[in-house]
């Protein structure tokens, strides 16, 4: 049996291929390759997952969605003949016998479904909670913006009938609301988590805080840690970089009495010369570089800015805040229990736009600051509202489940390959 794995972004490549290293470990692992629609996969090879076809950076970066100029530009680097040449192969897949795994939102999901062959979807992109919490539907400020609910959920009439199509075996929502709201229709739907949350154990990298990790009890008047994240994409990241530093310059000054620590957790892809530089101009200086750790140490006053391009995990779990500018890494530390602060800036993916549908899908969890400036005041509200923090630990918890589900969709996938039913009969709660 083959399997062919369609995913469309950076963090979809990521999703994708915690579900298929599962898979791997399975002893009726079928034969597994991945097409990435948008970019070039090189999560897919450097763990030695084999890419199928034609693949290309696009100049958006996969957010057409957002911007019209985006997809101008991706039409003029040639989206329309790669497009051609990918639905050719998955095509070829299918008629070879090949089982698709669709990972994102509804473009690998046409692709899937174009096959002509079975097909299962893990949706990564949606979830009712953007327009939903467990009480009802959330207030909208204009009728355009409520009309989004119009069909009865976040997944249009399209979308559904592509989910309910006699191929598609089984759809993964990425949490138990949507999952609830998908079972309304005749839609194969299994609540077994998000994968989002799989793969994120700390190595143990010390960064001299010494102090408890739980979200709880982590934020006392002696000390205060940040994680920063700008997000992965360039240019985009460095523009975002100088704002989030603006911010960390408002709160120095500020908690001049307490010890505070800013870990920034940098994607390994981006030029980390022009981070240190940028911080640089706002002051920081260099505390002197160490073989021993996998970091830069800068300094200013009472604080200390760590530079880190390989320790996401750790920065994630001993940080007590987040200010953030992106979104699989926001929602991953929200994940974790903790409270984010976010700014929105120029895009093209973390716009206004984005930054808002961010606070609906993960509530108390998140504030929205509408300039750097802000965060100070935020950070005084917080601190001085312990109870919240209990309550924003249950709520990103709730909201983006436990570990494990990328080995639950695992499970089911090698059920529906050894079974060949048209649909697995017990759903997973």
């Amino acid at each position: 049996m083959k399997l062919l794995c369609l995913s469309n972004g950076h963090g979809e490549d990521t999703i994708a291929l915690r579900i298929l290293q599962a898979l791997q470990q399975r002893p009726s692992c079928p034969d597994i390759a991945a097409l990435p629609i948008v970019g070039e996969g090189h999560v897919y090879t450097a763990h030695d997952i084999p890419i199928a076809g034609s693949v290309r950076a696009m100049p958006s970066g996969g957010f057409v969605y957002m911007d019209g100029r985006q997809l101008l530009r991706d039409l003029q680097g040639g989206l329309l003949r790669l497009t051609q040449t990918q639905l050719q192969t998955v095509r070829a897949w299918a008629k070879a016998g090949a089982f698709i795994l669709a990972v994102g939102d509804i473009v690998p999901l046409l692709f899937a479904w174009s096959s002509g062959a079975s097909y299962a979807f893990v949706g990564t992109a949606k979830s009712e909670y953007y327009l939903r919490d467990e009480k009802g539907l959330l207030p909208r400020r204009s009728w355009f913006e409520r009309l989004e609910s119009w069909s009865g959920s976040v997944y249009l009439p399209w979308e559904r009938w592509l989910m309910q199509h006699p191929r598609c075996r089984a759809v993964f929502p990425r949490d138990r609301l949507t999952a609830l709201i998908l079972k309304r229709w005749a839609i194969p739907t299994f609540d077994v988590g998000n994968p989002m949350m799989d793969g994120l154990d700390p190595v143990g990298l010390d960064f001299g805080l010494n102090v408890d990790t739980s979200a709880e009890t982590r934020i006392d008047s002696r000390s205060l840690t940040f994680v920063l994240l700008p997000g992965s994409r360039s240019p985009e990241a460095y523009e975002n970089w100088q704002l989030i530093l603006q911010a960390v310059a408002t709160l120095v000054p500020v908690f001049q009495w307490q010890k505070l620590v800013f870990l920034a957790a940098l994607a390994p892809s981006l030029d980390l010369a022009q981070f240190q530089q940028a911080a640089t101009a706002f002051g920081w200086r260099s505390s002197g570089a160490s073989s021993s750790h996998p970091y830069q140490t800068l300094s200013q006053l009472h604080a200390r800015l760590l530079l880190v391009p390989s320790g996401f995990n750790d920065c994630l779990h001993q940080a007590d805040f987040a200010i953030a500018m992106a979104g699989t890494a926001t929602e991953q530390f929200v994940g974790l229990g903790k409270p984010a602060f976010i700014l929105s800036g120029r895009g093209p993916q973390f716009t206004p736009a984005f930054a808002e549908a961010q606070t609906r899908l993960l509530g108390t969890s998140v504030t929205l600051v509408n300039s750097p400036a802000e965060i100070v005041p935020a950070v005084q509200t917080l601190l001085q509202t312990p109870d919240r923090l209990q309550l924003i630990a249950a709520n990103g918890r709730n909201r983006m489940g436990t570990s494990g589900a990328a080995d639950r969709i695992a499970d089911s996938l090698i059920t529906l390959l050894n079974t060949g039913n048209s649909c697995i009969k017990k759903n997973i709660n």
